[in-house]
């Protein structure tokens, strides 16, 4: 005859109660979560200017997506540090990370979604020129991945401690620069005018590039690192695409083809970004295997 008294019937006994009773209670001198994560200051954070329901929204989803985007940009630059070093398996982590933080910053342009032309015309005059266009998480993150144009730093002139580190990422190899560097030092033959170009501008496409890449692509076992991480590089790119096509969706669903608040054309901008290649010839091998 079972004890009632160890029953599960009995409230008093339960394993939820009995897990309650044992949690600490009392942060007087013990660090919260609250205080861990600062919470406040990250809710203080959300300043709307307007009475507009979905301005909160839209704050919310740009705080968010800055989080991601410093995540993003800490972890690019700890893979390029283990590259530089000649490291490839480490990287593979710090990338597949990379790749799961730009999947939550795709999916965040569904709830943004949410928001009609409405809706944002109510606040959208209140923040005058700001845009994402100025966002230095996302131009670092774009530097870091090789898609490089000086003048897109000129937003941040005014924040030396913005424009610092932007412009000297400018001037540093890219991951994908890094990764070619890997390929020489192995031996296969990349130009030395590819080694040694000017890294403020984007890399183009190279027949000798894409010839290593086969050598890579035809003998896996024997570069299965450099394989690998050929293809943590495309599917980082997969995503930043995925990124940028929901983010011209979602513009012009809310404001059509009207300009920018930061001043580009919008959409139009947005549109022609698509076509920019970050590893062309990680793509072009596939054709040419």
């Amino acid at each position: 005859m079972s004890d009632s008294a160890s029953s599960p019937a009995n409230p008093a006994a339960s394993p939820e109660r009995d897990a309650t009773e044992r949690a600490h209670l009392d942060f007087t001198r013990r660090l919260s979560y609250g205080d861990y994560l600062r919470v406040d200051a990250l809710l203080g954070a959300h300043q709307p200017l307007t009475g507009a329901h979905d301005e909160h929204l839209f704050i919310t989803v740009h705080h968010v997506s800055e989080l991601w985007l410093d995540l993003v940009v800490r972890e690019l630059r700890a893979a390029m540090d283990l590259l530089s070093a000649g490291v490839t398996d480490t990287p593979l982590k710090m990338l597949s990370r990379v790749v799961r933080a730009q999947e939550q910053l795709t999916a965040a342009w569904s709830v943004l979604k949410t928001m009609t032309p409405a809706d944002y015309l109510q606040f959208r005059g209140s923040f005058g020129e700001a845009s994402g266009f100025q966002s230095a998480g996302y131009r670092m993150v774009e530097i870091l991945l090789g898609n490089r144009n000086p003048t897109l730093l000129r937003p941040f002139t005014h924040r030396p401690d913005l424009y610092g580190p932007l412009d000297a990422a400018l001037h540093a190899p890219s991951v994908y620069d890094l990764t070619l560097r890997l390929l020489a030092a192995r031996g296969l033959a990349i130009p030395a005018e590819v080694l040694e170009r000017d890294p403020t501008g984007p890399h183009g496409e190279h027949p000798e590039v894409l010839a290593a890449w086969l050598t890579v692509y035809r003998d896996t076992e024997r570069y299965w690192d450099l394989y690998e991480l050929a293809e943590k590089l495309l599917d980082v790119e997969d995503n930043f695409r995925a990124w940028r096509f929901n983010h011209l969706t979602t513009v012009e669903r809310t404001i059509g083809f009207k300009a920018g608040s930061g001043g580009t054309s919008g959409a139009g901008y947005l549109r022609r970004a698509l076509s920019v290649v970050l590893f062309p010839e990680l793509w072009q091998v596939r054709t040419s295997l």
